[in-house]
């Protein structure tokens, strides 16, 4: 990743699978995400879906996607802001739940007849692990997030909504599948919360069945 930033990248995430991303330094910075071969993450998915959200939906600028027998490399402009999940959010759970739900409610009022990903039920079901109950009927067919944990919520300093980052799973889906995902991961990153700040700044109850049924899936895909 350095031979790729003319300079010196610092190491922000890695994960189990022998992920890693950097981010360099400067007037332009950038982030840069290396997957090995074999990775299940595909990061020409990731691009093509950043490609696709660009003047639709605020996320990162793609510069490269590079693929080679040892893996892939996906490079991205830095944004001016901070993922949610940063201290100064944590310490001001309020804030950024509120920006989580606004960033949600902008990316599902994207129109699904433009989007050509597809993340629902029976795309997901072949890749589950385990046994899923039968699916509910779905609520609203939304373009999805994907992977709407917490830290994929980018604030700006005004504490407002800025962009959504790791974005190779978008695609239409019904909304509960991020919603269901979002709030369980609210439990994994802030020590003191309500909810409720979430579903209100949103803008809809909770619905106990679809929750569990999308936690369900996604835990086992």
């Amino acid at each position: 990743m350095t031979a790729h930033a003319g300079g010196p990248v610092t190491l922000v995430w890695a994960n189990e699978a022998g992920g890693l991303t950097g981010r360099t330094h400067g007037a332009d910075p950038l982030f840069l995400k290396w997957n090995p071969a074999g990775s299940v993450e595909s990061l020409a998915a990731e691009a093509e879906r950043i490609h696709w959200l660009a003047g639709r939906h605020p996320a990162p600028e793609l510069v490269e996607h590079v693929a080679s027998d040892d893996g892939e490399l996906l490079v991205t402009r830095a944004l001016p802001g901070l993922s949610a999940v940063d201290t100064i959010w944590t310490a001001d759970p309020d804030t950024a739940l509120r920006a989580i739900a606004e960033g949600l409610r902008v990316l599902h009022a994207l129109p699904t007849r433009d989007c050509p990903f597809d993340w629902g039920v029976e795309t997901r079901l072949p890749h589950a692990s385990s046994t899923v109950p039968a699916a509910p009927v779905i609520d609203r067919l939304v373009v999805c997030h994907g992977d709407a944990c917490a830290p994929n919520t980018l604030l700006g300093h005004d504490g407002r909504f800025l962009a959504h980052v790791d974005l190779g799973r978008v695609g239409v889906a019904d909304r509960w599948a991020d919603l269901a995902v979002t709030t369980m991961s609210l439990a994994w990153n802030y020590d003191a919360y309500d909810e409720a700040v979430f579903w209100d700044a949103y803008g809809v109850e909770p619905d106990v069945e679809r929750i569990a049924y999308y936690r369900a899936l996604w835990d086992a895909t």
